[in-house]
């Protein structure tokens, strides 16, 4: 009965426009810039002269770039794609934040890992906490303006690329990088420049966001309708827009404060739906929410990590991989046991822009799941709206006497403590909180953490939108969300009362229409 009633009145609203149904709109653009997918260098660097020789090292490039562009690298050195971090409040005190600075739940965390984590830094050397972020011949200017493809960064290298053939993971990687055809051959930053690192975070493709991964590449309409090469063709760059070398745009995971985000409004003014119901959802329900109904369509992500299970060996001594029939590991003796997911199915929260972090120095209790962060909001708070996300749970380090989280030294050499190289969490953690300069009792144990991802890409094609029963059902995606009634899934006696009385009313208005025709025809 309620389900009827529920459709009823959705009729009833719908009733002003019969053309328009659930899932159809017009998009309006702001027009305030421009959509190219090809951009064309102002320049030929081909052409200038302090390009055409022979360079020995990544930093000798970029002396020569600093030499025509010779402000950029203070521009650079000012972003987070720099300094790693920010700072922001959480809690209403001023900490920073960042990847330099937050746990997560993947690598765990930068401090004593930094050739590793590093690899994706956008300068060469960090290698430890002795880089010195003000020395402009470290900012590496071809990571991101590279357009042959053909340069690498070590995945171990602390930011370097590959300058010799080198064995890793059992193959042979040689390069070195022709530095003089790169530098003559640049341009704005591609997909694929954004991608090579924003792709592969956590370690392998797609392993992180769910919805970043190299699918995007060059992505059909189906993965994405903004970046589909028969389609819009968008780069990264279009909707990051940057000034002065700024990129609009920032993970929740590694920050908390509404500030310099990119957002759907950016280009779609409103109103956006043909339809006056879809439209009034949108001030409480996030664009992304309805179109993007899964995510990792590509390829699958990982959804669980757990620390505890690693360190095994058969009894050759060699390290344990168990691969699934997707490709991926289960199980890796260095890392532990993981599960992946393809196609997922967001989970949602309300969410208003504004999120919190668990430290590395706050308190936790071991006995609950820790957030490594928060999503703010309610449907109390009349700025969340309902948003995708995808949420990383899994266990790892923590010190089981002080009640807080553990920085382990998982890379480097034998010597240094490294669990990669010892298999000992003792040492491990020991070696990783002396270097972060913090307190380690000698006792740990693994706690369960979840890590909170909005989902923002990965934008399905209109008719593949989420329609009114994918959440107005009992069996709806909202389930979880119950700090307000919604439609279709809760009950109400008033309302089914209402419903049926309606109903009723209806029904016997048709009857009594009915008769009334039947006698007076008679007569």
């Amino acid at each position: 009965m309620k389900k009827i009633f529920v459709i009823t009145v959705m009729l009833i609203l719908m009733s002003g426009n019969s053309a328009a149904v659930p899932g159809q709109q017009t998009i309006s653009y702001k027009g305030d810039r421009e959509l190219k997918a090809a951009h064309k260098p102002s320049t030929d660097h081909s052409k200038l002269k302090e390009l055409q020789r022979t360079f020995n090292s990544p930093e000798e490039v970029t002396v020569a770039c600093e030499s025509c562009h010779t402000e950029r690298h203070k521009e650079i050195m000012a972003t987070n794609h720099w300094t790693w971090e920010r700072p922001e409040k959480v809690d209403g005190k001023l900490v920073d934040l960042g990847k330099k600075n937050v746990i997560n739940n993947f690598c765990i965390a930068l401090t004593s890992n930094e050739p590793r984590c590093t690899s994706c830094h956008i300068g060469y050397g960090w290698k430890d906490k002795t880089f010195d972020f003000s020395d402009k011949k470290k900012v590496d200017c071809l990571v991101c303006h590279d357009r042959t493809g053909t340069y690498k960064k070590f995945p171990t290298g602390a930011g370097y690329p590959v300058t010799k053939e080198t064995l890793f993971m059992g193959t042979k990687k040689s390069f070195p990088p022709d530095y003089t055809k790169i530098a003559q051959n640049v341009g704005i930053p591609t997909r694929d420049n954004c991608g090579t690192c924003h792709f592969f975070g956590g370690g392998g493709n797609n392993v992180k966001h769910g919805d970043m991964e190299k699918a995007l590449s060059k992505p059909s309409g189906d993965i994405d309708v903004h970046m589909a090469v028969d389609g819009e063709n968008m780069l990264c760059i279009d909707c990051h827009v940057t000034t002065k070398h700024n990129i609009k745009g920032k993970m929740y995971s590694v920050s908390s404060a509404d500030t310099n985000h990119v957002y759907c409004e950016s280009c779609h003014a409103a109103p956006v739906h043909a339809h006056t119901v879809l439209e009034e959802h949108s001030q409480r329900v996030a664009c992304q929410t309805c179109h993007i109904p899964t995510y990792a369509r590509a390829n699958p992500t990982k959804m669980w990590w757990d620390w505890s299970k690693a360190g095994r060996f058969d009894k050759n001594g060699k390290g344990i991989i168990i691969k699934n029939r997707m490709g991926e590991q289960d199980y890796n003796y260095m890392k532990g046991e993981f599960r992946w997911e393809k196609n997922v199915v967001p989970e949602y929260k309300w969410f208003n822009r504004t999120a919190g972090h668990t430290l590395v120095t706050d308190s936790i209790d071991p006995g609950k799941i820790v957030q490594l962060n928060r999503l703010n909001g309610s449907y109390a708070d009349k700025s969340a709206k309902i948003w995708p996300v995808k949420v990383m749970r899994g266990k790892q380090i923590y010190d089981s006497e002080y009640k807080t989280l553990i920085i382990p030294k998982l890379f480097g050499k034998k010597e240094s403590g490294a669990y990669w190289k010892n298999f000992d969490w003792n040492l491990a953690a020991e070696k990783g909180m002396k270097e972060a300069g913090l307190p380690y009792s000698g006792h740990y144990g693994f706690v369960q953490t979840e890590m909170y991802w909005p989902l923002n890409h990965m934008v399905a094609p209109k008719n593949k939108a989420l329609t009114c029963t994918d959440c107005h059902s009992r069996e709806g995606r909202l389930a979880n969300l119950t700090d307000f009634y919604l439609p279709g899934r809760d009950r109400s006696k008033t309302l089914d009362m209402l419903g049926s009385i309606l109903i009723l009313l209806a029904i016997g208005g048709s009857l009594t229409h009915g008769i009334i025709r039947i006698v007076t025809k008679s007569k």
